[in-house]
């Protein structure tokens, strides 16, 4: 059975028009909040015009940063790694952030991942709004704390709800799970293997959508 959340979340409020090439082109000129000015480019969704699953994580890491497309990072490896032995096809699926641009601190030369604020993920849910009511998905992932926050307001957490699938105040039905960056944290720890098999069993729920 659904658990229906009914806090409004900052995606479902007002949101971009257009197609994904449009908006795709907009938000490279975004100045709706001030991680532009840091952030190398826009890091928008990419995946099948006709998906029927949307994935949905933090923001982009260092990597996705410089080279301009989502999970193409370690953490985006994990989740190939992942979604392949769920029997998940990456490619039917589409794949964006909560937040467009990537937050970091500087460490010398390295940049660290810093999490998006309340008020940045609002702004940004502006285009995740948009690509939502572009695709019409038949599920949505949320992929950690971030993404649920931005799918569903504040009545869910991961910790939680997490392999639980919930309703956005639209009706869209909702995963709630974790980022493959906290299960890349973990390794070396006793229960690592096993959250990683955890996470698996979650995405497997993906199937019947696609499938449907």
């Amino acid at each position: 059975m659904l658990k229906k959340a009914s806090t409004p979340a900052p995606a479902f409020q007002e949101h971009a028009q257009g197609d994904i090439e449009a908006m795709h082109a907009a938000a490279a000129e975004c100045r709706r909040c001030d991680l532009y000015r840091e952030a190398t480019q826009v890091v928008f969704g990419e995946g099948a015009k006709r998906a029927r699953v949307l994935l949905v994580g933090e923001q982009p890491g260092d990597r996705e940063d410089q080279l301009g497309h989502p999970f193409v990072g370690p953490a985006g490896r994990f989740l190939d790694g992942c979604l392949e032995e769920a029997g998940i096809d990456r490619s039917a699926c589409y794949l964006t952030n909560a937040v467009k641009h990537f937050k970091f601190k500087r460490f010398g030369k390295r940049r660290i991942h810093e999490r998006p604020n309340t008020g940045e993920v609002r702004q940004c849910a502006w285009w995740l709004g948009g690509e939502i009511e572009r695709l019409k998905p038949a599920l949505l992932v949320a992929l950690g704390a971030t993404a649920t926050f931005a799918l569903l307001g504040k009545r869910h957490a991961v910790t939680a709800d997490r392999g639980r699938i919930v309703e956005t105040e639209s009706g869209v039905p909702t995963l709630i799970t974790v980022h493959p960056s906290a299960l890349l944290r973990s390794r070396g720890r006793p229960d690592a293997e096993q959250e990683r098999g955890r996470f698996v069993a979650e995405l497997r729920k993906i199937r019947p959508f696609l499938e449907s």
